[in-house]
């Protein structure tokens, strides 16, 4: 009997010690590091975020990465720090803040006599290959409402690709960077559609 207890009591250690020292978990966002530098005026419109939809393959609470195989991969102790679809939404709003030098005034109270421009985006691929690459091929489309006028509409898509580096935070900032250029793109174009309704995709 003494025995046999001494052997649960070996294996209840071992358990115990390997819970211990188990992978932590860490949590990542696309909201990149606050930035100060804004654009340097506002336009004449206002400018609202919409949801942003994203693929099922990767709408994961864990971090997924595409292998070279083809496959995908979850890596249980990689998480993001909110729904992707929210971090993307975030992130991306952020930016456009910057380059828009305006806010997001999504679910917010408009000005009345000002046009609203609303920003909807459907991801369409979200990639992410530690060593390789960051990429996202997003459809996205501007919106312009006035009380006085037609509503109109313009869609287009982009697909943006960046360098990374080898570990999950490297992939996690080459996302923040590949977000960064899609709302440099998307703004400077909100900007001369604003103005002129001929303007076409970049």
């Amino acid at each position: 009997m003494t025995s046999m207890k001494c052997r649960l009591l070996a294996i209840f250690a071992t358990v115990g010690l390997a819970a211990c020292v188990s992978a932590p978990t860490h949590y990542y966002t696309l909201v990149p590091t606050a930035n100060d530098a804004r654009a340097s005026s506002a336009p004449a419109f206002q400018f609202e975020m919409q949801p942003v939809l994203i693929p099922v393959q990767v709408d994961q609470p864990q971090v997924v990465v595409r292998l070279n195989s083809g496959a995908l991969s979850i890596l249980e102790t990689e998480r993001w720090s909110a729904p992707l679809a929210d971090e993307f939404h975030d992130a991306l709003a952020n930016q456009m803040e910057l380059r828009l030098g305006t806010r997001n005034l999504e679910g917010l109270p408009k000005a009345a006599g000002r046009p609203v421009i609303s920003l909807q985006t459907d991801v369409r691929r979200f990639d992410s290959v530690p060593g390789q690459y960051a990429l996202i091929d997003v459809v996205w489309s501007l919106s312009r409402r006035l009380d006085t006028e037609k509503r109109r509409s313009l869609t287009c898509s982009s697909t943006l690709r960046q360098p990374a580096g080898g570990q999950v935070q490297d992939v996690i900032m080459a996302h923040q960077q590949v977000i960064a250029q899609l709302a440099t793109v998307i703004a400077g174009t909100a900007r001369k559609w604003a103005q002129d309704p001929g303007v076409g995709c970049p």
